[in-house]
């Protein structure tokens, strides 16, 4: 039997929900159908799309590579740090993305800590390089991965892991075969969301890595730089990055998240 809504649920849901939904639907009439073709296809929107999609796919593979162990480690460790460890985890999901870009600078900058030691050893500085761009997008990405990471360590059965251990088997094998699939689902949700972060990434990339077209001009900064010379042009690429980001979720999430 349904569960009646009170309406004093009801009505501020329905809020919510227009809150939500009205800006999309305002974005999508406003938009200029009639030239679509020739903004979408506009050599610049191009180049920053590919760039967009290669340097996002990146930045969630290095997400999930850096953040499963971590948030394994939030999840399985008892030591008394651990809640320091996740404050400074989710910093990153309150920071400014523009302090984030300069964050990075301090640290990977030409001057910076580990930049500078880089830079006379090999010539090579990350800032305004392509590498920028994946490294920015992976540091605003990456705590979403790791609290969705964590959620679903800690919302898994751990009878299964304590049943291989007492069969003999190894931490790692442990980790491998039993715990990876049982949090499979939280992997790949997570995987979604780090992703979905870093292709609409803006301010950290800006400051760190620059708008250079063809080399650190990601869609959103593409959608910027239009919204001050052609706003009817900044309408048709933003509905352009909308249609990439809600058919790329709805695919990982049919495939990887709702078949567990």
């Amino acid at each position: 039997m349904p569960t009646p809504i009170p309406w004093l649920l009801a009505l501020p849901a329905l809020a919510g929900l227009s809150f939500l939904v009205l800006p999309l639907l305002g974005l999508l009439i406003r938009a200029p159908w009639s030239n679509a073709w020739q903004v979408i296809t506009d050599d610049e929107a191009l180049l920053a799309l590919r760039l967009s999609l290669i340097t996002a796919t990146v930045a969630m593979v290095l997400a999930v590579l850096l953040g499963v162990p971590l948030a394994w480690l939030l999840a399985r460790s008892d030591l008394p740090a651990m809640g320091w460890l996740r404050a400074v985890i989710t910093v990153p999901l309150v920071l400014p993305p523009v302090v984030g870009g300069v964050a990075l600078f301090t640290v990977l900058g030409r001057s910076g800590l580990l930049g500078w030691p880089l830079y006379q050893l090999t010539g090579f500085a990350f800032p305004f390089t392509p590498y920028a761009v994946v490294l920015a997008q992976t540091f605003v990405a990456l705590p979403f991965l790791i609290l969705s990471v964590e959620g679903a360590l800690r919302a898994a059965d751990r009878r299964y892991e304590d049943a291989a251990a007492t069969l003999g088997a190894r931490p790692l094998t442990i980790f491998s075969r039993v715990t990876l699939p049982l949090i499979g689902p939280g992997v790949a949700a997570g995987a979604v969301l780090a992703w979905a972060r870093a292709l609409g990434e803006f301010g950290a990339t800006i400051t760190f890595a620059g708008n250079f077209p063809g080399t650190t001009r990601t869609m959103p900064l593409q959608v910027y730089l239009a919204l001050e010379t052609d706003p009817s042009a900044a309408l048709m690429l933003s509905v352009l990055l909308l249609a990439v980001s809600v058919l790329v979720l709805v695919l990982l999430r049919d495939r990887w998240v709702n078949r567990w």
